[in-house]
């Protein structure tokens, strides 16, 4: 009997997946198909799938074309599976000439002309056409758009900044204006990355016209106001996000579900810290225009992993901050700590003081460690008593990860209902410690 392998992701199954499958069963007279998984496909870049896997391998297996259907979930599994299926025959697409070449030393290799004219890239971006506008200032917008373009279905069209004359002419924009109800008229959503201080009016505007919302953290700064967006969001039928791409990382969200496995056991501390002193010098190709302080360039993304891990319940914080000698409302260093019923905080966010960012979350049976910069996450360790009993993770992260929670922004909008990683409670209480710090409660300046 020859056997015959093949792999693909099969996402939004067309017939161009079922035509080359039959020609696949054809060249021998048992097929297995391999079908990749999520964190596969991830690591591979392909971050665009809109089905899970279990609906994927479903799809396959009612074609009624495969004998026997199969998981990847690794590189190099597949020399591992033609040697453990006794495989004759590997087959893909002709778009990959070559590039299975090495798998001829275990079986015969046939590259197999694909179908024309249908793809499942060109169906996620028919189905998906999202017209985004930017709103805010301009360090960040080439960036951006080219963490859009890796995201299909979506078109950056129009920007509004008040920097008009800043803005690179390789954006290719539709519109450029500083009217932003000009702006919401030319688009179906908008990423709000203007100063902290205009968030609020920004996106109750947009959501009041039907716009969805995908805003940089924080979205308000005052806690009460995040309830009142996200209740108006509800009511108009529009997806409002927060826009932290730590929260939407891989290898962050593993790390969420270990530590709630019980892994390193009851969390007693955690502890994060952010710096970055190059926005303070005034450098425009970083994420954060000068107007950004420490608090709200930071904050957020150390507060993430506190309240993530121990909820947002403390019963006392303490904060202490170092003011720069010319803005009063500009901290060049803050540190903060809570206290829970049984277990503590702290964290330290600078951009006049620069540390170690690292993210350590401390538990009773062992300690987790993220390296700096951990917002970037791609790599931690579990840490024991015993060093025999340690682990290393690591994952793909590409970019710096704003593509990822571009795509959940844009699965959300399709979905009709929000899809965040960070759910309204904590985009709340990180609102909420912005609050504090903006009216003095809790709050102690040194210098």
């Amino acid at each position: 009997m020859k056997k015959v392998i093949t792999y693909g992701t099969y996402d939004l199954l067309h017939y161009g997946h079922t035509r080359l499958l039959e020609r696949a069963k054809a060249l021998g007279d048992y097929l297995i198909v391999g079908v990749t998984s999520d964190d596969f496909d991830k690591s591979r870049g392909k971050i665009n799938v809109q089905q899970s896997l279990n609906e994927r391998v479903a799809a396959v297996k009612a074609t009624g074309i495969p004998d026997e259907v199969i998981i990847e979930e690794y590189e190099g599994q597949k020399i591992d599976d033609i040697i453990k299926y006794g495989v004759d025959i590997f087959t893909v697409g002709s778009d990959w000439v070559g590039y299975f070449d090495y798998l001829k030393e275990y079986c015969d290799v046939v590259y197999l002309d694909r179908t024309q004219g249908i793809s499942s890239t060109q169906l996620r971006g028919e189905k998906r056409s999202l017209s985004l506008g930017m709103v805010g200032g301009s360090p960040i917008m080439t960036k951006l758009a080219n963490e859009c373009s890796f995201v299909n279905g979506v078109n950056i069209t129009a920007l509004c900044t008040d920097e008009v004359d800043k803005v690179p002419g390789n954006l290719h924009l539709e519109l450029v204006t500083s009217d932003y109800d000009v702006l919401l008229d030319h688009v179906d959503a908008v990423y709000v990355h203007s100063e902290p201080k205009l968030h609020y009016e920004q996106v109750k505007k947009a959501l009041e016209k039907g716009k969805h919302v995908l805003c940089e953290t924080p979205i308000a700064l005052v806690a009460d106001q995040v309830d009142e967006l996200f209740e108006l969001a509800r009511e108009n039928g529009v997806v409002l996000m927060e826009a932290l791409k730590t929260a939407y990382s891989l290898a962050y969200q593993r790390l969420l579900v270990l530590i709630k496995s019980g892994r390193i056991g009851q969390i007693v501390s955690v502890d994060a810290t952010c710096t970055s002193l190059r926005d303070i010098e005034g450098d425009e190709s970083t994420r954060f225009a000068p107007k950004w302080n420490s608090i709200c360039t930071w904050g957020p993304t150390a507060l993430l992993p506190v309240f993530q891990f121990l909820g947002t319940d403390y019963q006392e914080k303490h904060i202490v901050s170092r003011m720069a000698d010319d803005r009063e409302d500009y901290d060049l260093f803050t540190k903060i700590d809570f206290i829970y019923d049984k277990a503590v905080a702290s964290i330290k966010v600078g951009k006049g003081v620069k540390s170690e960012g690292e993210l350590i979350i401390s538990g009773t049976k062992g300690y987790l460690y993220v390296p700096a910069p951990w917002w970037k996450t791609d790599y931690y360790e579990t840490r024991f008593e015993n060093p025999a009993n340690n682990k290393r993770y690591f994952y793909q992260l590409d970019g710096e990860g704003i593509r990822y929670e571009v795509v959940a922004f844009v699965r959300a909008v399709e979905n009709g209902e929000a899809l965040s990683n960070i759910q309204p409670h904590i985009t709340k209480a990180i609102a909420g410690v912005m609050e504090d710090f903006y009216n003095g409660k809790d709050k102690k300046t040194i210098g």
